[in-house]
């Protein structure tokens, strides 16, 4: 069994649809930004019908353009949003998703004493006047922000790995709450975008990280029970 993870698509699927029929995995997940035209499983149709189940987290730029968002939120892929919850992706495997940035009006752990400045999104929404309200709840770009409720749940749970588009603090723009988030979890790797720059690296305790290039593809092997192989990373021509 094989999972595939994508890096930042912005509007960019072929490489994706090239390796899923080259490589066949087991499925694919998706690490934000993707700035779609169509709808998901539109774009992915190929995929789609290959049977291959199709993961996904938000980045920041899916809350930038409401059709954007609605291609991605509303899609008929939209119940693989892997955001805020734990899906065993393939058997045996447990994946965690957390999409979105951290934004300094609602929490942004390198600003001032890291403390959020609203701890869930009730607590925002009645700070705000009906006018800011975008139908009838969070503004458009908030929706796509990283809340401290969804942090804190995730802690609770139990994973392998831990998708998500910002960075842990193996990038010199990451953050450390997110090396705590997959100690927390249990996770062993950290899969993350945004930065638009490939690299491996490790963090103390073991917890390997891979960052994700733009349109970048990254192949992991898992072996039942649980025993992930060496990974391939997977060329693609930009």
């Amino acid at each position: 069994m094989t999972v595939l993870f994508c890096g930042d698509p912005h509007g960019s699927y072929s490489q994706i649809v090239r390796a899923v029929m080259t490589k066949a995995p087991s499925a694919v997940v998706i690490v934000g930004d993707h700035d779609l035209e169509q709808p998901l499983e539109e774009v992915l149709a190929s995929v789609v019908d290959m049977g291959i189940p199709v993961w996904w987290i938000p980045g920041n730029h899916d809350g930038d353009r409401t059709h954007w968002y609605d291609n991605l939120f509303d899609s008929g892929l939209g119940g693989f949003n892997l955001h805020g919850r734990v899906a065993e992706v393939v058997p045996g495997l447990r994946v965690a998703g957390f999409g979105g940035v951290f934004r300094g009006r609602i929490w942004h752990p390198a600003e001032g004493d890291g403390t959020p400045r609203f701890t869930s999104r009730d607590d925002y929404l009645a700070s705000l006047p009906p006018t800011h309200r975008w139908r009838g709840g969070l503004p458009l770009a908030q929706r796509v922000s990283i809340w401290w409720e969804d942090y804190q749940h995730l802690r609770t749970q139990k994973a392998d790995v831990l998708v998500c588009h910002e960075a842990p603090s193996t990038h010199r723009h990451g953050f450390a709450v997110l090396d705590e988030l997959a100690r927390s979890m249990g996770a062993r790797l950290i899969v993350h975008g945004h930065h638009h720059i490939g690299y491996q690296a490790m963090l103390p305790g073991a917890v390997r990280v891979v960052g994700i290039g733009r349109a970048g593809l990254w192949r992991l092997g898992v072996q039942p029970p649980l025993a992930p192989v060496p990974a391939e990373s997977v060329p693609t021509a930009l």
